[in-house]
């Protein structure tokens, strides 16, 4: 968070001098308010913030200034010109920034400012002024939003090899404590995953206006492609150790050669991880994911009977198509990777065009996984 608070201190200043000295406006408080909303200690969208915030002082100041001009000032009249305020920018937009904007400024005119004469418009341009200052802060001093992206990608790859290899170990010494641990652990990355799509919004967004930034398009393109197929992946990760859970209090064994795979897959997320993160085509990774394709059909005449036990062998199915999808595969390209699914036995649920698994390859989960 320090650079963005070193940017809105900076602009804020500057914008304050630009209203002030250039333009010569005497109460220019907007300018400053507008470079911190739009720089803000959050990552993104700064452009439609500017937006936001422009028409949210314009409607704001607008029925302000025409309420108060009428009905005068008082608990009533700011009531009312608040709500008003509110209700307009609502029908414009609906977003929570120009209605809070709108709200905001209407309590100004109603209370501090006087009605009438070129002070709304003036207020106006502050607000023009301070959140084009801000972009252009952004984008001169643009820090290193796209470090931020590889960090957290980092997170969702370690999170996702330890929700794996703790399936893995969990079921190789039966242990339902430890399979319970790493589920526990494996639900509450979903924070992780949030944070990384917001740091990936706030890079692509910078290095799209940024010149500073621009070369690391391609890096930022392997993280889109990445992000939802990795999603996927840890839901997909969340039911299978679920299903670990009670494969072990239910005594239904899964062979080793799955366990294999699970192995497999964590390291092949490590890779993938390490690949995008040092910016390479994920050649190796992918490498790595089709010989595990391979294990899984070897793997396929060792398939569990138990239902708990088979949805873990169907569900590495179902990663190793998210992973593949990471590294730039289209779903059918990657689904043609892998040996054909065994035939569901009876009883056991499988769901047809899901590989048996209790979600399907395109990573939507049994509802009950995220409670």
């Amino acid at each position: 968070m320090a650079l963005p608070i070193v940017q809105s201190a900076v602009a804020a200043g500057l914008a304050w001098v630009i209203a002030t000295d250039v333009f010569h406006h005497k109460q220019a408080f907007f300018a400053p308010i507008a470079v911190v909303l739009c720089i803000g200690v959050g990552l993104g969208r700064r452009l439609r913030r500017v937006a936001e915030l422009v028409v949210g002082v314009s409607v704001g100041i607008g029925v302000g200034d025409l309420l108060v001009s009428a009905i005068g000032t008082g608990a009533w009249q700011i009531a009312l010109v608040v709500a008003l305020a509110m209700t307009v920018s609502v029908f414009l937009d609906g977003g929570a920034l120009i209605t809070l904007q709108a709200g905001s400024s209407a309590v100004l005119v109603a209370t501090l400012l006087p009605p009438g004469g070129h002070g709304g418009v003036n207020r106006m341009l502050d607000a023009f002024i301070g959140g084009l200052v801000g972009l252009a802060t952004v984008v001169l001093l643009p820090g290193d939003p796209p470090g931020i992206t590889r960090s957290h990608g980092q997170r969702i790859f370690a999170e996702l090899a330890a929700a794996l290899s703790g399936a893995a170990e969990a079921h190789t010494r039966r242990d339902a404590e430890l399979a319970e641990r790493s589920l526990s652990r494996a639900r509450s990355t979903q924070q992780t995953i949030d944070d990384f799509r917001a740091a990936l919004a706030a890079a692509t967004e910078i290095a799209a206006f940024s010149p500073l930034r621009r070369r690391r398009r391609r890096r930022l393109g392997r993280y889109s492609t990445a992000a939802v197929p990795l999603d996927h992946a840890l839901r997909n990760a969340r039911v299978l150790l679920r299903r670990t859970v009670a494969a072990i209090h239910a005594g239904e064994p899964v062979p080793e050669p799955v366990l294999t795979v699970l192995d497999e897959l964590a390291g092949a997320a490590v890779l993938l991880g390490r690949e995008l993160a040092d910016g390479q085509e994920p050649v190796r990774s992918a490498g790595k994911l089709r010989e595990t394709a391979v294990l899984l059909d070897l793997s396929q005449s060792a398939a569990p009977s138990g239902h708990s036990a088979h949805v873990v062998f169907a569900q590495t199915r179902s990663l190793t198509v998210d992973l593949l999808e990471a590294t730039g595969l289209d779903h059918e390209s990657a689904l043609a990777v892998l040996p054909p699914p065994p035939a569901a036995e009876p009883g056991l649920g499988a769901q047809p065009g899901s590989d048996g698994a209790e979600s399907t390859d395109s990573g939507t989960t049994d509802p009950r996984d995220d409670h």
